[in-house]
């Protein structure tokens, strides 16, 4: 991937990722959630993580998406109304996020393997990686317990949302 088109997805991505943070209105916010997976989905497409790309479009900015916008609607949340500004906590934020992006500089220009360029697997060992047979395999090896607890919990979640939302009739 070209340099130009990595800073532009990286840029989508963060940009997205901050109004889903500061819009008010909840339904917009989700949709800027979608842009920024999207800007993340054509981040892997430029590490050649084509499998890893489309798993991301598919689970994330449609199935949980959706999920998210029809707990959403179900709920009936309205846009928040604004408040007064507070002036200390917005300098507090800005602080915490600057010496977050500090740490974050030092760390890396200490670290000798982020100014090599990232190796490509295939071309050194001079055959294919099937990314769906590794994929596959990792996940219902190593990582299967996490896996099965994560679907649990989102099953719990959806139905502790429709408990929650459902009207009392008078």
């Amino acid at each position: 991937m070209s340099p130009i088109l990595f800073y532009l997805f990286a840029a989508l991505t963060v940009c997205f990722g901050i109004a889903v943070v500061a819009n008010r209105n909840p339904v917009a916010s989700a949709l800027c959630l979608v842009v920024s997976f999207l800007g993340l989905a054509a981040l892997f497409v430029g590490l050649d993580a084509y499998f890893i790309a489309v798993i991301q479009v598919l689970v994330y900015a449609g199935a949980v998406m959706v999920l998210f916008l029809f707990i959403i609607m179900l709920l009936d949340l309205k846009a928040e109304t604004r408040r007064k500004p507070n002036l200390p906590a917005y300098v507090g934020g800005g602080l915490v996020a600057l010496a977050f992006i500090a740490q974050l500089w030092l760390v890396l220009e200490r670290y000798s393997a982020a100014h090599q360029p990232f190796p490509t697997m295939w071309a050194s060992e001079g055959k294919s990686i099937d990314d769906v047979t590794n994929v596959g395999t990792t996940l219902f090896s190593v990582h299967n317990l996490p896996f099965q607890v994560i679907g649990v919990l989102i099953l719990v979640a959806t139905i502790g949302v429709v408990v929650l939302s459902k009207r009392e009739l008078k």
